[in-house]
């Protein structure tokens, strides 16, 4: 499939653009080490947006000229298709969100337990975001810190801005929950919810008895220092309402590795990507040898069917009565904090809403490609159709 019209490549530097140079060199020198979804991420970034993935063809009705549209690869690895869907995720997440302020909360595990979690990623990983919950869920049921059940969305990272490896939880916890009986929304004492300290110790002890019992091979072979160092976790209140969420969703929830607008430049050998330090808060630039670079990137791939985003709390899926119940709650008490005077109908339509509340996954197909897009040539938004590659299978 040839056509003249097929625009030029792009003159920034991709992650496709790396991956097609230094990935085979990388898979011939680190294949019998990578899980099936690193191969796979590598495979689809690659194709993305090019022929190989196939594509529709369209003509502009103002200049006349034709142009091609590739498929994307809709990798959750890959940078190019993670846009779109963040911007998806977030329009369904505005349903969910409940009128009251948040707090933000990191989980993170010392250095010596790197290697455990790289041998058996899905059940550390999974183990890190349950226990991590969990503490919060069980400090915030004490009365004397808010006595209530709280919401809490929390995310799996696994990376630093460097690409080094650093696993770690983002929570992004309710400042309030709703009481035992179910019939009060008690709210957070200000800019306080539980004490850091006693979080951090109750991760690690969780994290640790958990291990012993449901793994005591992989407990053997973790250092018993590593349960007398002090975690380090992070609690701080995070804001108001929708924007202040909505803000650190778009932050947090749906980031991979790296992004392609980090990626400054590439040679025959290396790749220049730009990253921020944290401790002065400015950014730095690191040049590391493409193959390297690869190997870095990839250890942040997940396993096949790991769930990254995950729901406690007053937010699990188990729990929808009573997410329900607090949004209207807090819609009581606080009727201010609405955009717009809310009608009994527009109440019935909002709880129905909250029963939608899941992770989802974009499942429809080229649903990047549903609408017109513009013309590369002149900008015009008035496109037609011509064709598609491959020719749409016929059901009969």
């Amino acid at each position: 499939m040839a056509d003249s019209t097929i625009p030029l490549p792009k003159t920034g530097i991709e992650l496709a653009d790396v991956v097609r140079r230094f990935g085979p060199k990388h898979t011939s020198q680190y294949g019998h080490k990578m899980m099936p979804s690193q191969k796979r991420a590598l495979t689809d970034i690659a194709a993305c947006c090019t022929e190989e993935l196939g594509g529709r063809r369209y003509r502009c009705d103002d200049c006349q000229e034709s142009f091609w549209r590739f498929h994307s690869c809709r990798n959750r690895a890959c940078p190019k298709c993670q846009r779109k869907r963040t911007r998806e995720w977030l329009g369904q997440r505005e349903a969910e969100l409940l009128p009251c302020d948040y707090f933000h909360a990191v989980a993170t595990v010392p250095s010596e337990l790197h290697d455990a979690f790289r041998r058996d990623q899905k059940f550390m990983y999974g183990l890190l975001m349950r226990v991590s919950a969990q503490a919060v869920k069980e400090l915030c049921a004490k009365k004397r810190h808010l006595g209530g059940v709280p919401g809490i969305l929390s995310v799996l990272h696994t990376w630093n801005g460097r690409l080094g490896y650093h696993p770690h939880v983002h929570m992004l916890i309710t400042a309030g929950g709703i009481s035992p009986d179910g019939q009060h929304w008690e709210p957070a004492r200000g800019e306080f919810l539980v004490p850091v300290a006693v979080l951090s110790k109750k991760i690690a002890a969780k994290f640790r008895d958990a291990v012993k019992e449901e793994r005591p091979d992989v407990f053997r072979a973790i250092p018993a220092r590593v349960w007398k160092r002090e975690w380090v976790s992070f609690l701080k209140h995070y804001g108001h309402g929708n924007d202040a969420v909505l803000n650190y969703l778009s932050r947090y929830v749906l980031r991979i590795a790296i992004s392609n607008a980090r990626i400054l430049a590439m040679d025959e050998t290396h790749v220049t990507f730009r990253w921020k330090d944290r401790s002065t808060d400015t950014w730095q630039t690191t040049r590391l040898d493409g193959v390297e670079f690869l190997r870095r990137f990839l250890q942040h791939v997940l396993p096949r069917g790991f769930h990254k985003i995950r729901y406690y709390g007053l937010w699990h899926h188990s729990k929808r009565q009573l997410s329900s119940r607090a949004w209207l709650l807090l819609v009581l008490q606080k009727p201010t904090d609405l955009q717009r005077p809310m009608k009994i109908a527009d109440l019935i339509e909002a709880i129905g809403q909250l029963a939608l509340f899941e992770d989802r996954q974009c499942t429809d197909d080229d649903n990047d490609h549903a609408e017109s897009p513009c013309c590369p040539h002149c900008g015009s938004s008035r496109t037609t159709l011509l064709a598609e590659w491959p020719p749409p299978v016929t059901i009969r």
